[in-house]
């Protein structure tokens, strides 16, 4: 069976990686529909080697007869146009963060929580986690079946496509700047990017912790457990593509380091690189366009009882977004749950 399936925020970074990466994974696509804005209408987009898409304006497209929408607009566009569709009739995995904490809502990693969708959502709308939450819980996953993780604290170092292709282009412009001393002007962030580190991803809420960090342990305690405490720091730091975790956990009993190591390595949707030599580690440059999540720097903590450290990457428009939604896909394709005849 293959499906009429269409890609809304077709024209934005993770909306070219979704197009590209149903193509890369064959799935059963009947026909493709790429949607943005109605500035964006008539611009054409690559599905495939092949293939091209002319982009429709999302405003006006009736999602009748279409089977499986996946969204990556921005909150507030989800926020109109995803439950529309699902009224159609159309199953839509959103991959912005408007449904994530919505009772009804399943919030989905693959590789971590298949079960919570068993069965159609009644409100017709699958949520893809926060990418940074992806990337940890994937790598938590098969150390919480030995151990039950307790606590995690996390420091992230997260790319500036994490913000867009605006915040890639900011990035690009003021660190070619900084070489014919040009003023850095900043705009999509709240100092300048290039050289330089910002302790800030998303707005503060009133605690002190900024939503992204807040994401982080909702989102972590709503897919893996709800016992588990979370704290992060989120940090955006001058890298293209490619997010990075520094991640300390506490467990509820002993765990060691080679039974950590010896679970990672036959993980689902994990790598382990982590030789202790001078380069024996991943970093963002290197994972960038891969699918897996790179584990290294695994080590004991002795500050705390039961407590080990890791260092994990992962490219944040793959696995933490674009390939994400499409397992979720997969997922559904699997148990038939996509389609007329599932609902």
């Amino acid at each position: 069976m293959a499906y009429k399936v269409a890609v809304v925020g077709a024209t934005g970074a993770v909306g070219r990686e979704i197009l590209k990466t149903l193509s890369e994974r064959r799935f059963p696509v009947r026909e493709a529909v790429a949607l943005a804005s109605g500035r964006s209408a008539g611009a054409e987009v690559s599905f495939g080697e092949d293939a091209v898409l002319k982009v429709r304006d999302l405003d006006r497209y009736d999602f009748n007869g279409t089977d499986l929408a996946l969204f990556s607009p921005g909150a507030a566009v989800s926020a109109v146009h995803a439950p529309r569709a699902a009224a159609a009739g159309c199953l839509v995995i959103d991959n912005t963060s408007q449904f994530r904490m919505e009772p009804g809502v399943p919030l989905v990693v693959p590789e971590v929580n298949p079960q919570a969708i068993a069965k159609r959502p009644k409100k017709g709308i699958i949520a893809n986690p926060n990418c940074s939450t992806i990337q940890m819980v994937v790598a938590l996953k098969p150390l919480h079946e030995i151990a039950k993780v307790k606590r995690v604290v996390v420091a992230t170092y997260q790319s500036v496509s994490g913000a867009g292709k605006e915040a890639m282009d900011e990035l690009w412009s003021q660190t070619r700047g900084v070489f014919v001393n040009d003023p850095a002007t900043p705009e999509q962030f709240t100092k300048p990017i290039a050289f330089n580190v910002i302790p800030h991803i998303d707005r503060f809420m009133d605690d002190g912790a900024t939503k992204e960090e807040w994401k982080m342990a909702v989102e972590t305690r709503k897919i893996l457990d709800p016992d588990i405490q979370v704290i992060a720091t989120c940090v955006r730091v001058p890298v293209m593509i490619g997010h990075a975790e520094a991640v300390h956990v506490e467990f509820e009993k002993p765990i060691t380091e080679r039974q950590a190591r010896e679970a990672l390595r036959t993980a689902a949707g994990v790598t382990l690189l982590d030789t202790r030599d001078d380069g024996g580690y991943a970093t963002p440059l290197e994972i960038a366009g891969e699918d897996a999540v790179y584990v290294s720097r695994l080590r004991k903590d002795p500050t705390v009882p039961n407590g080990l450290a890791f260092w994990c990457v992962a490219d944040n428009l793959r696995k933490g977004a674009a390939l994400n939604a499409v397992q979720i896909a997969e997922e559904l394709h699997r148990k038939g749950l996509i389609g007329r005849q599932a609902s």
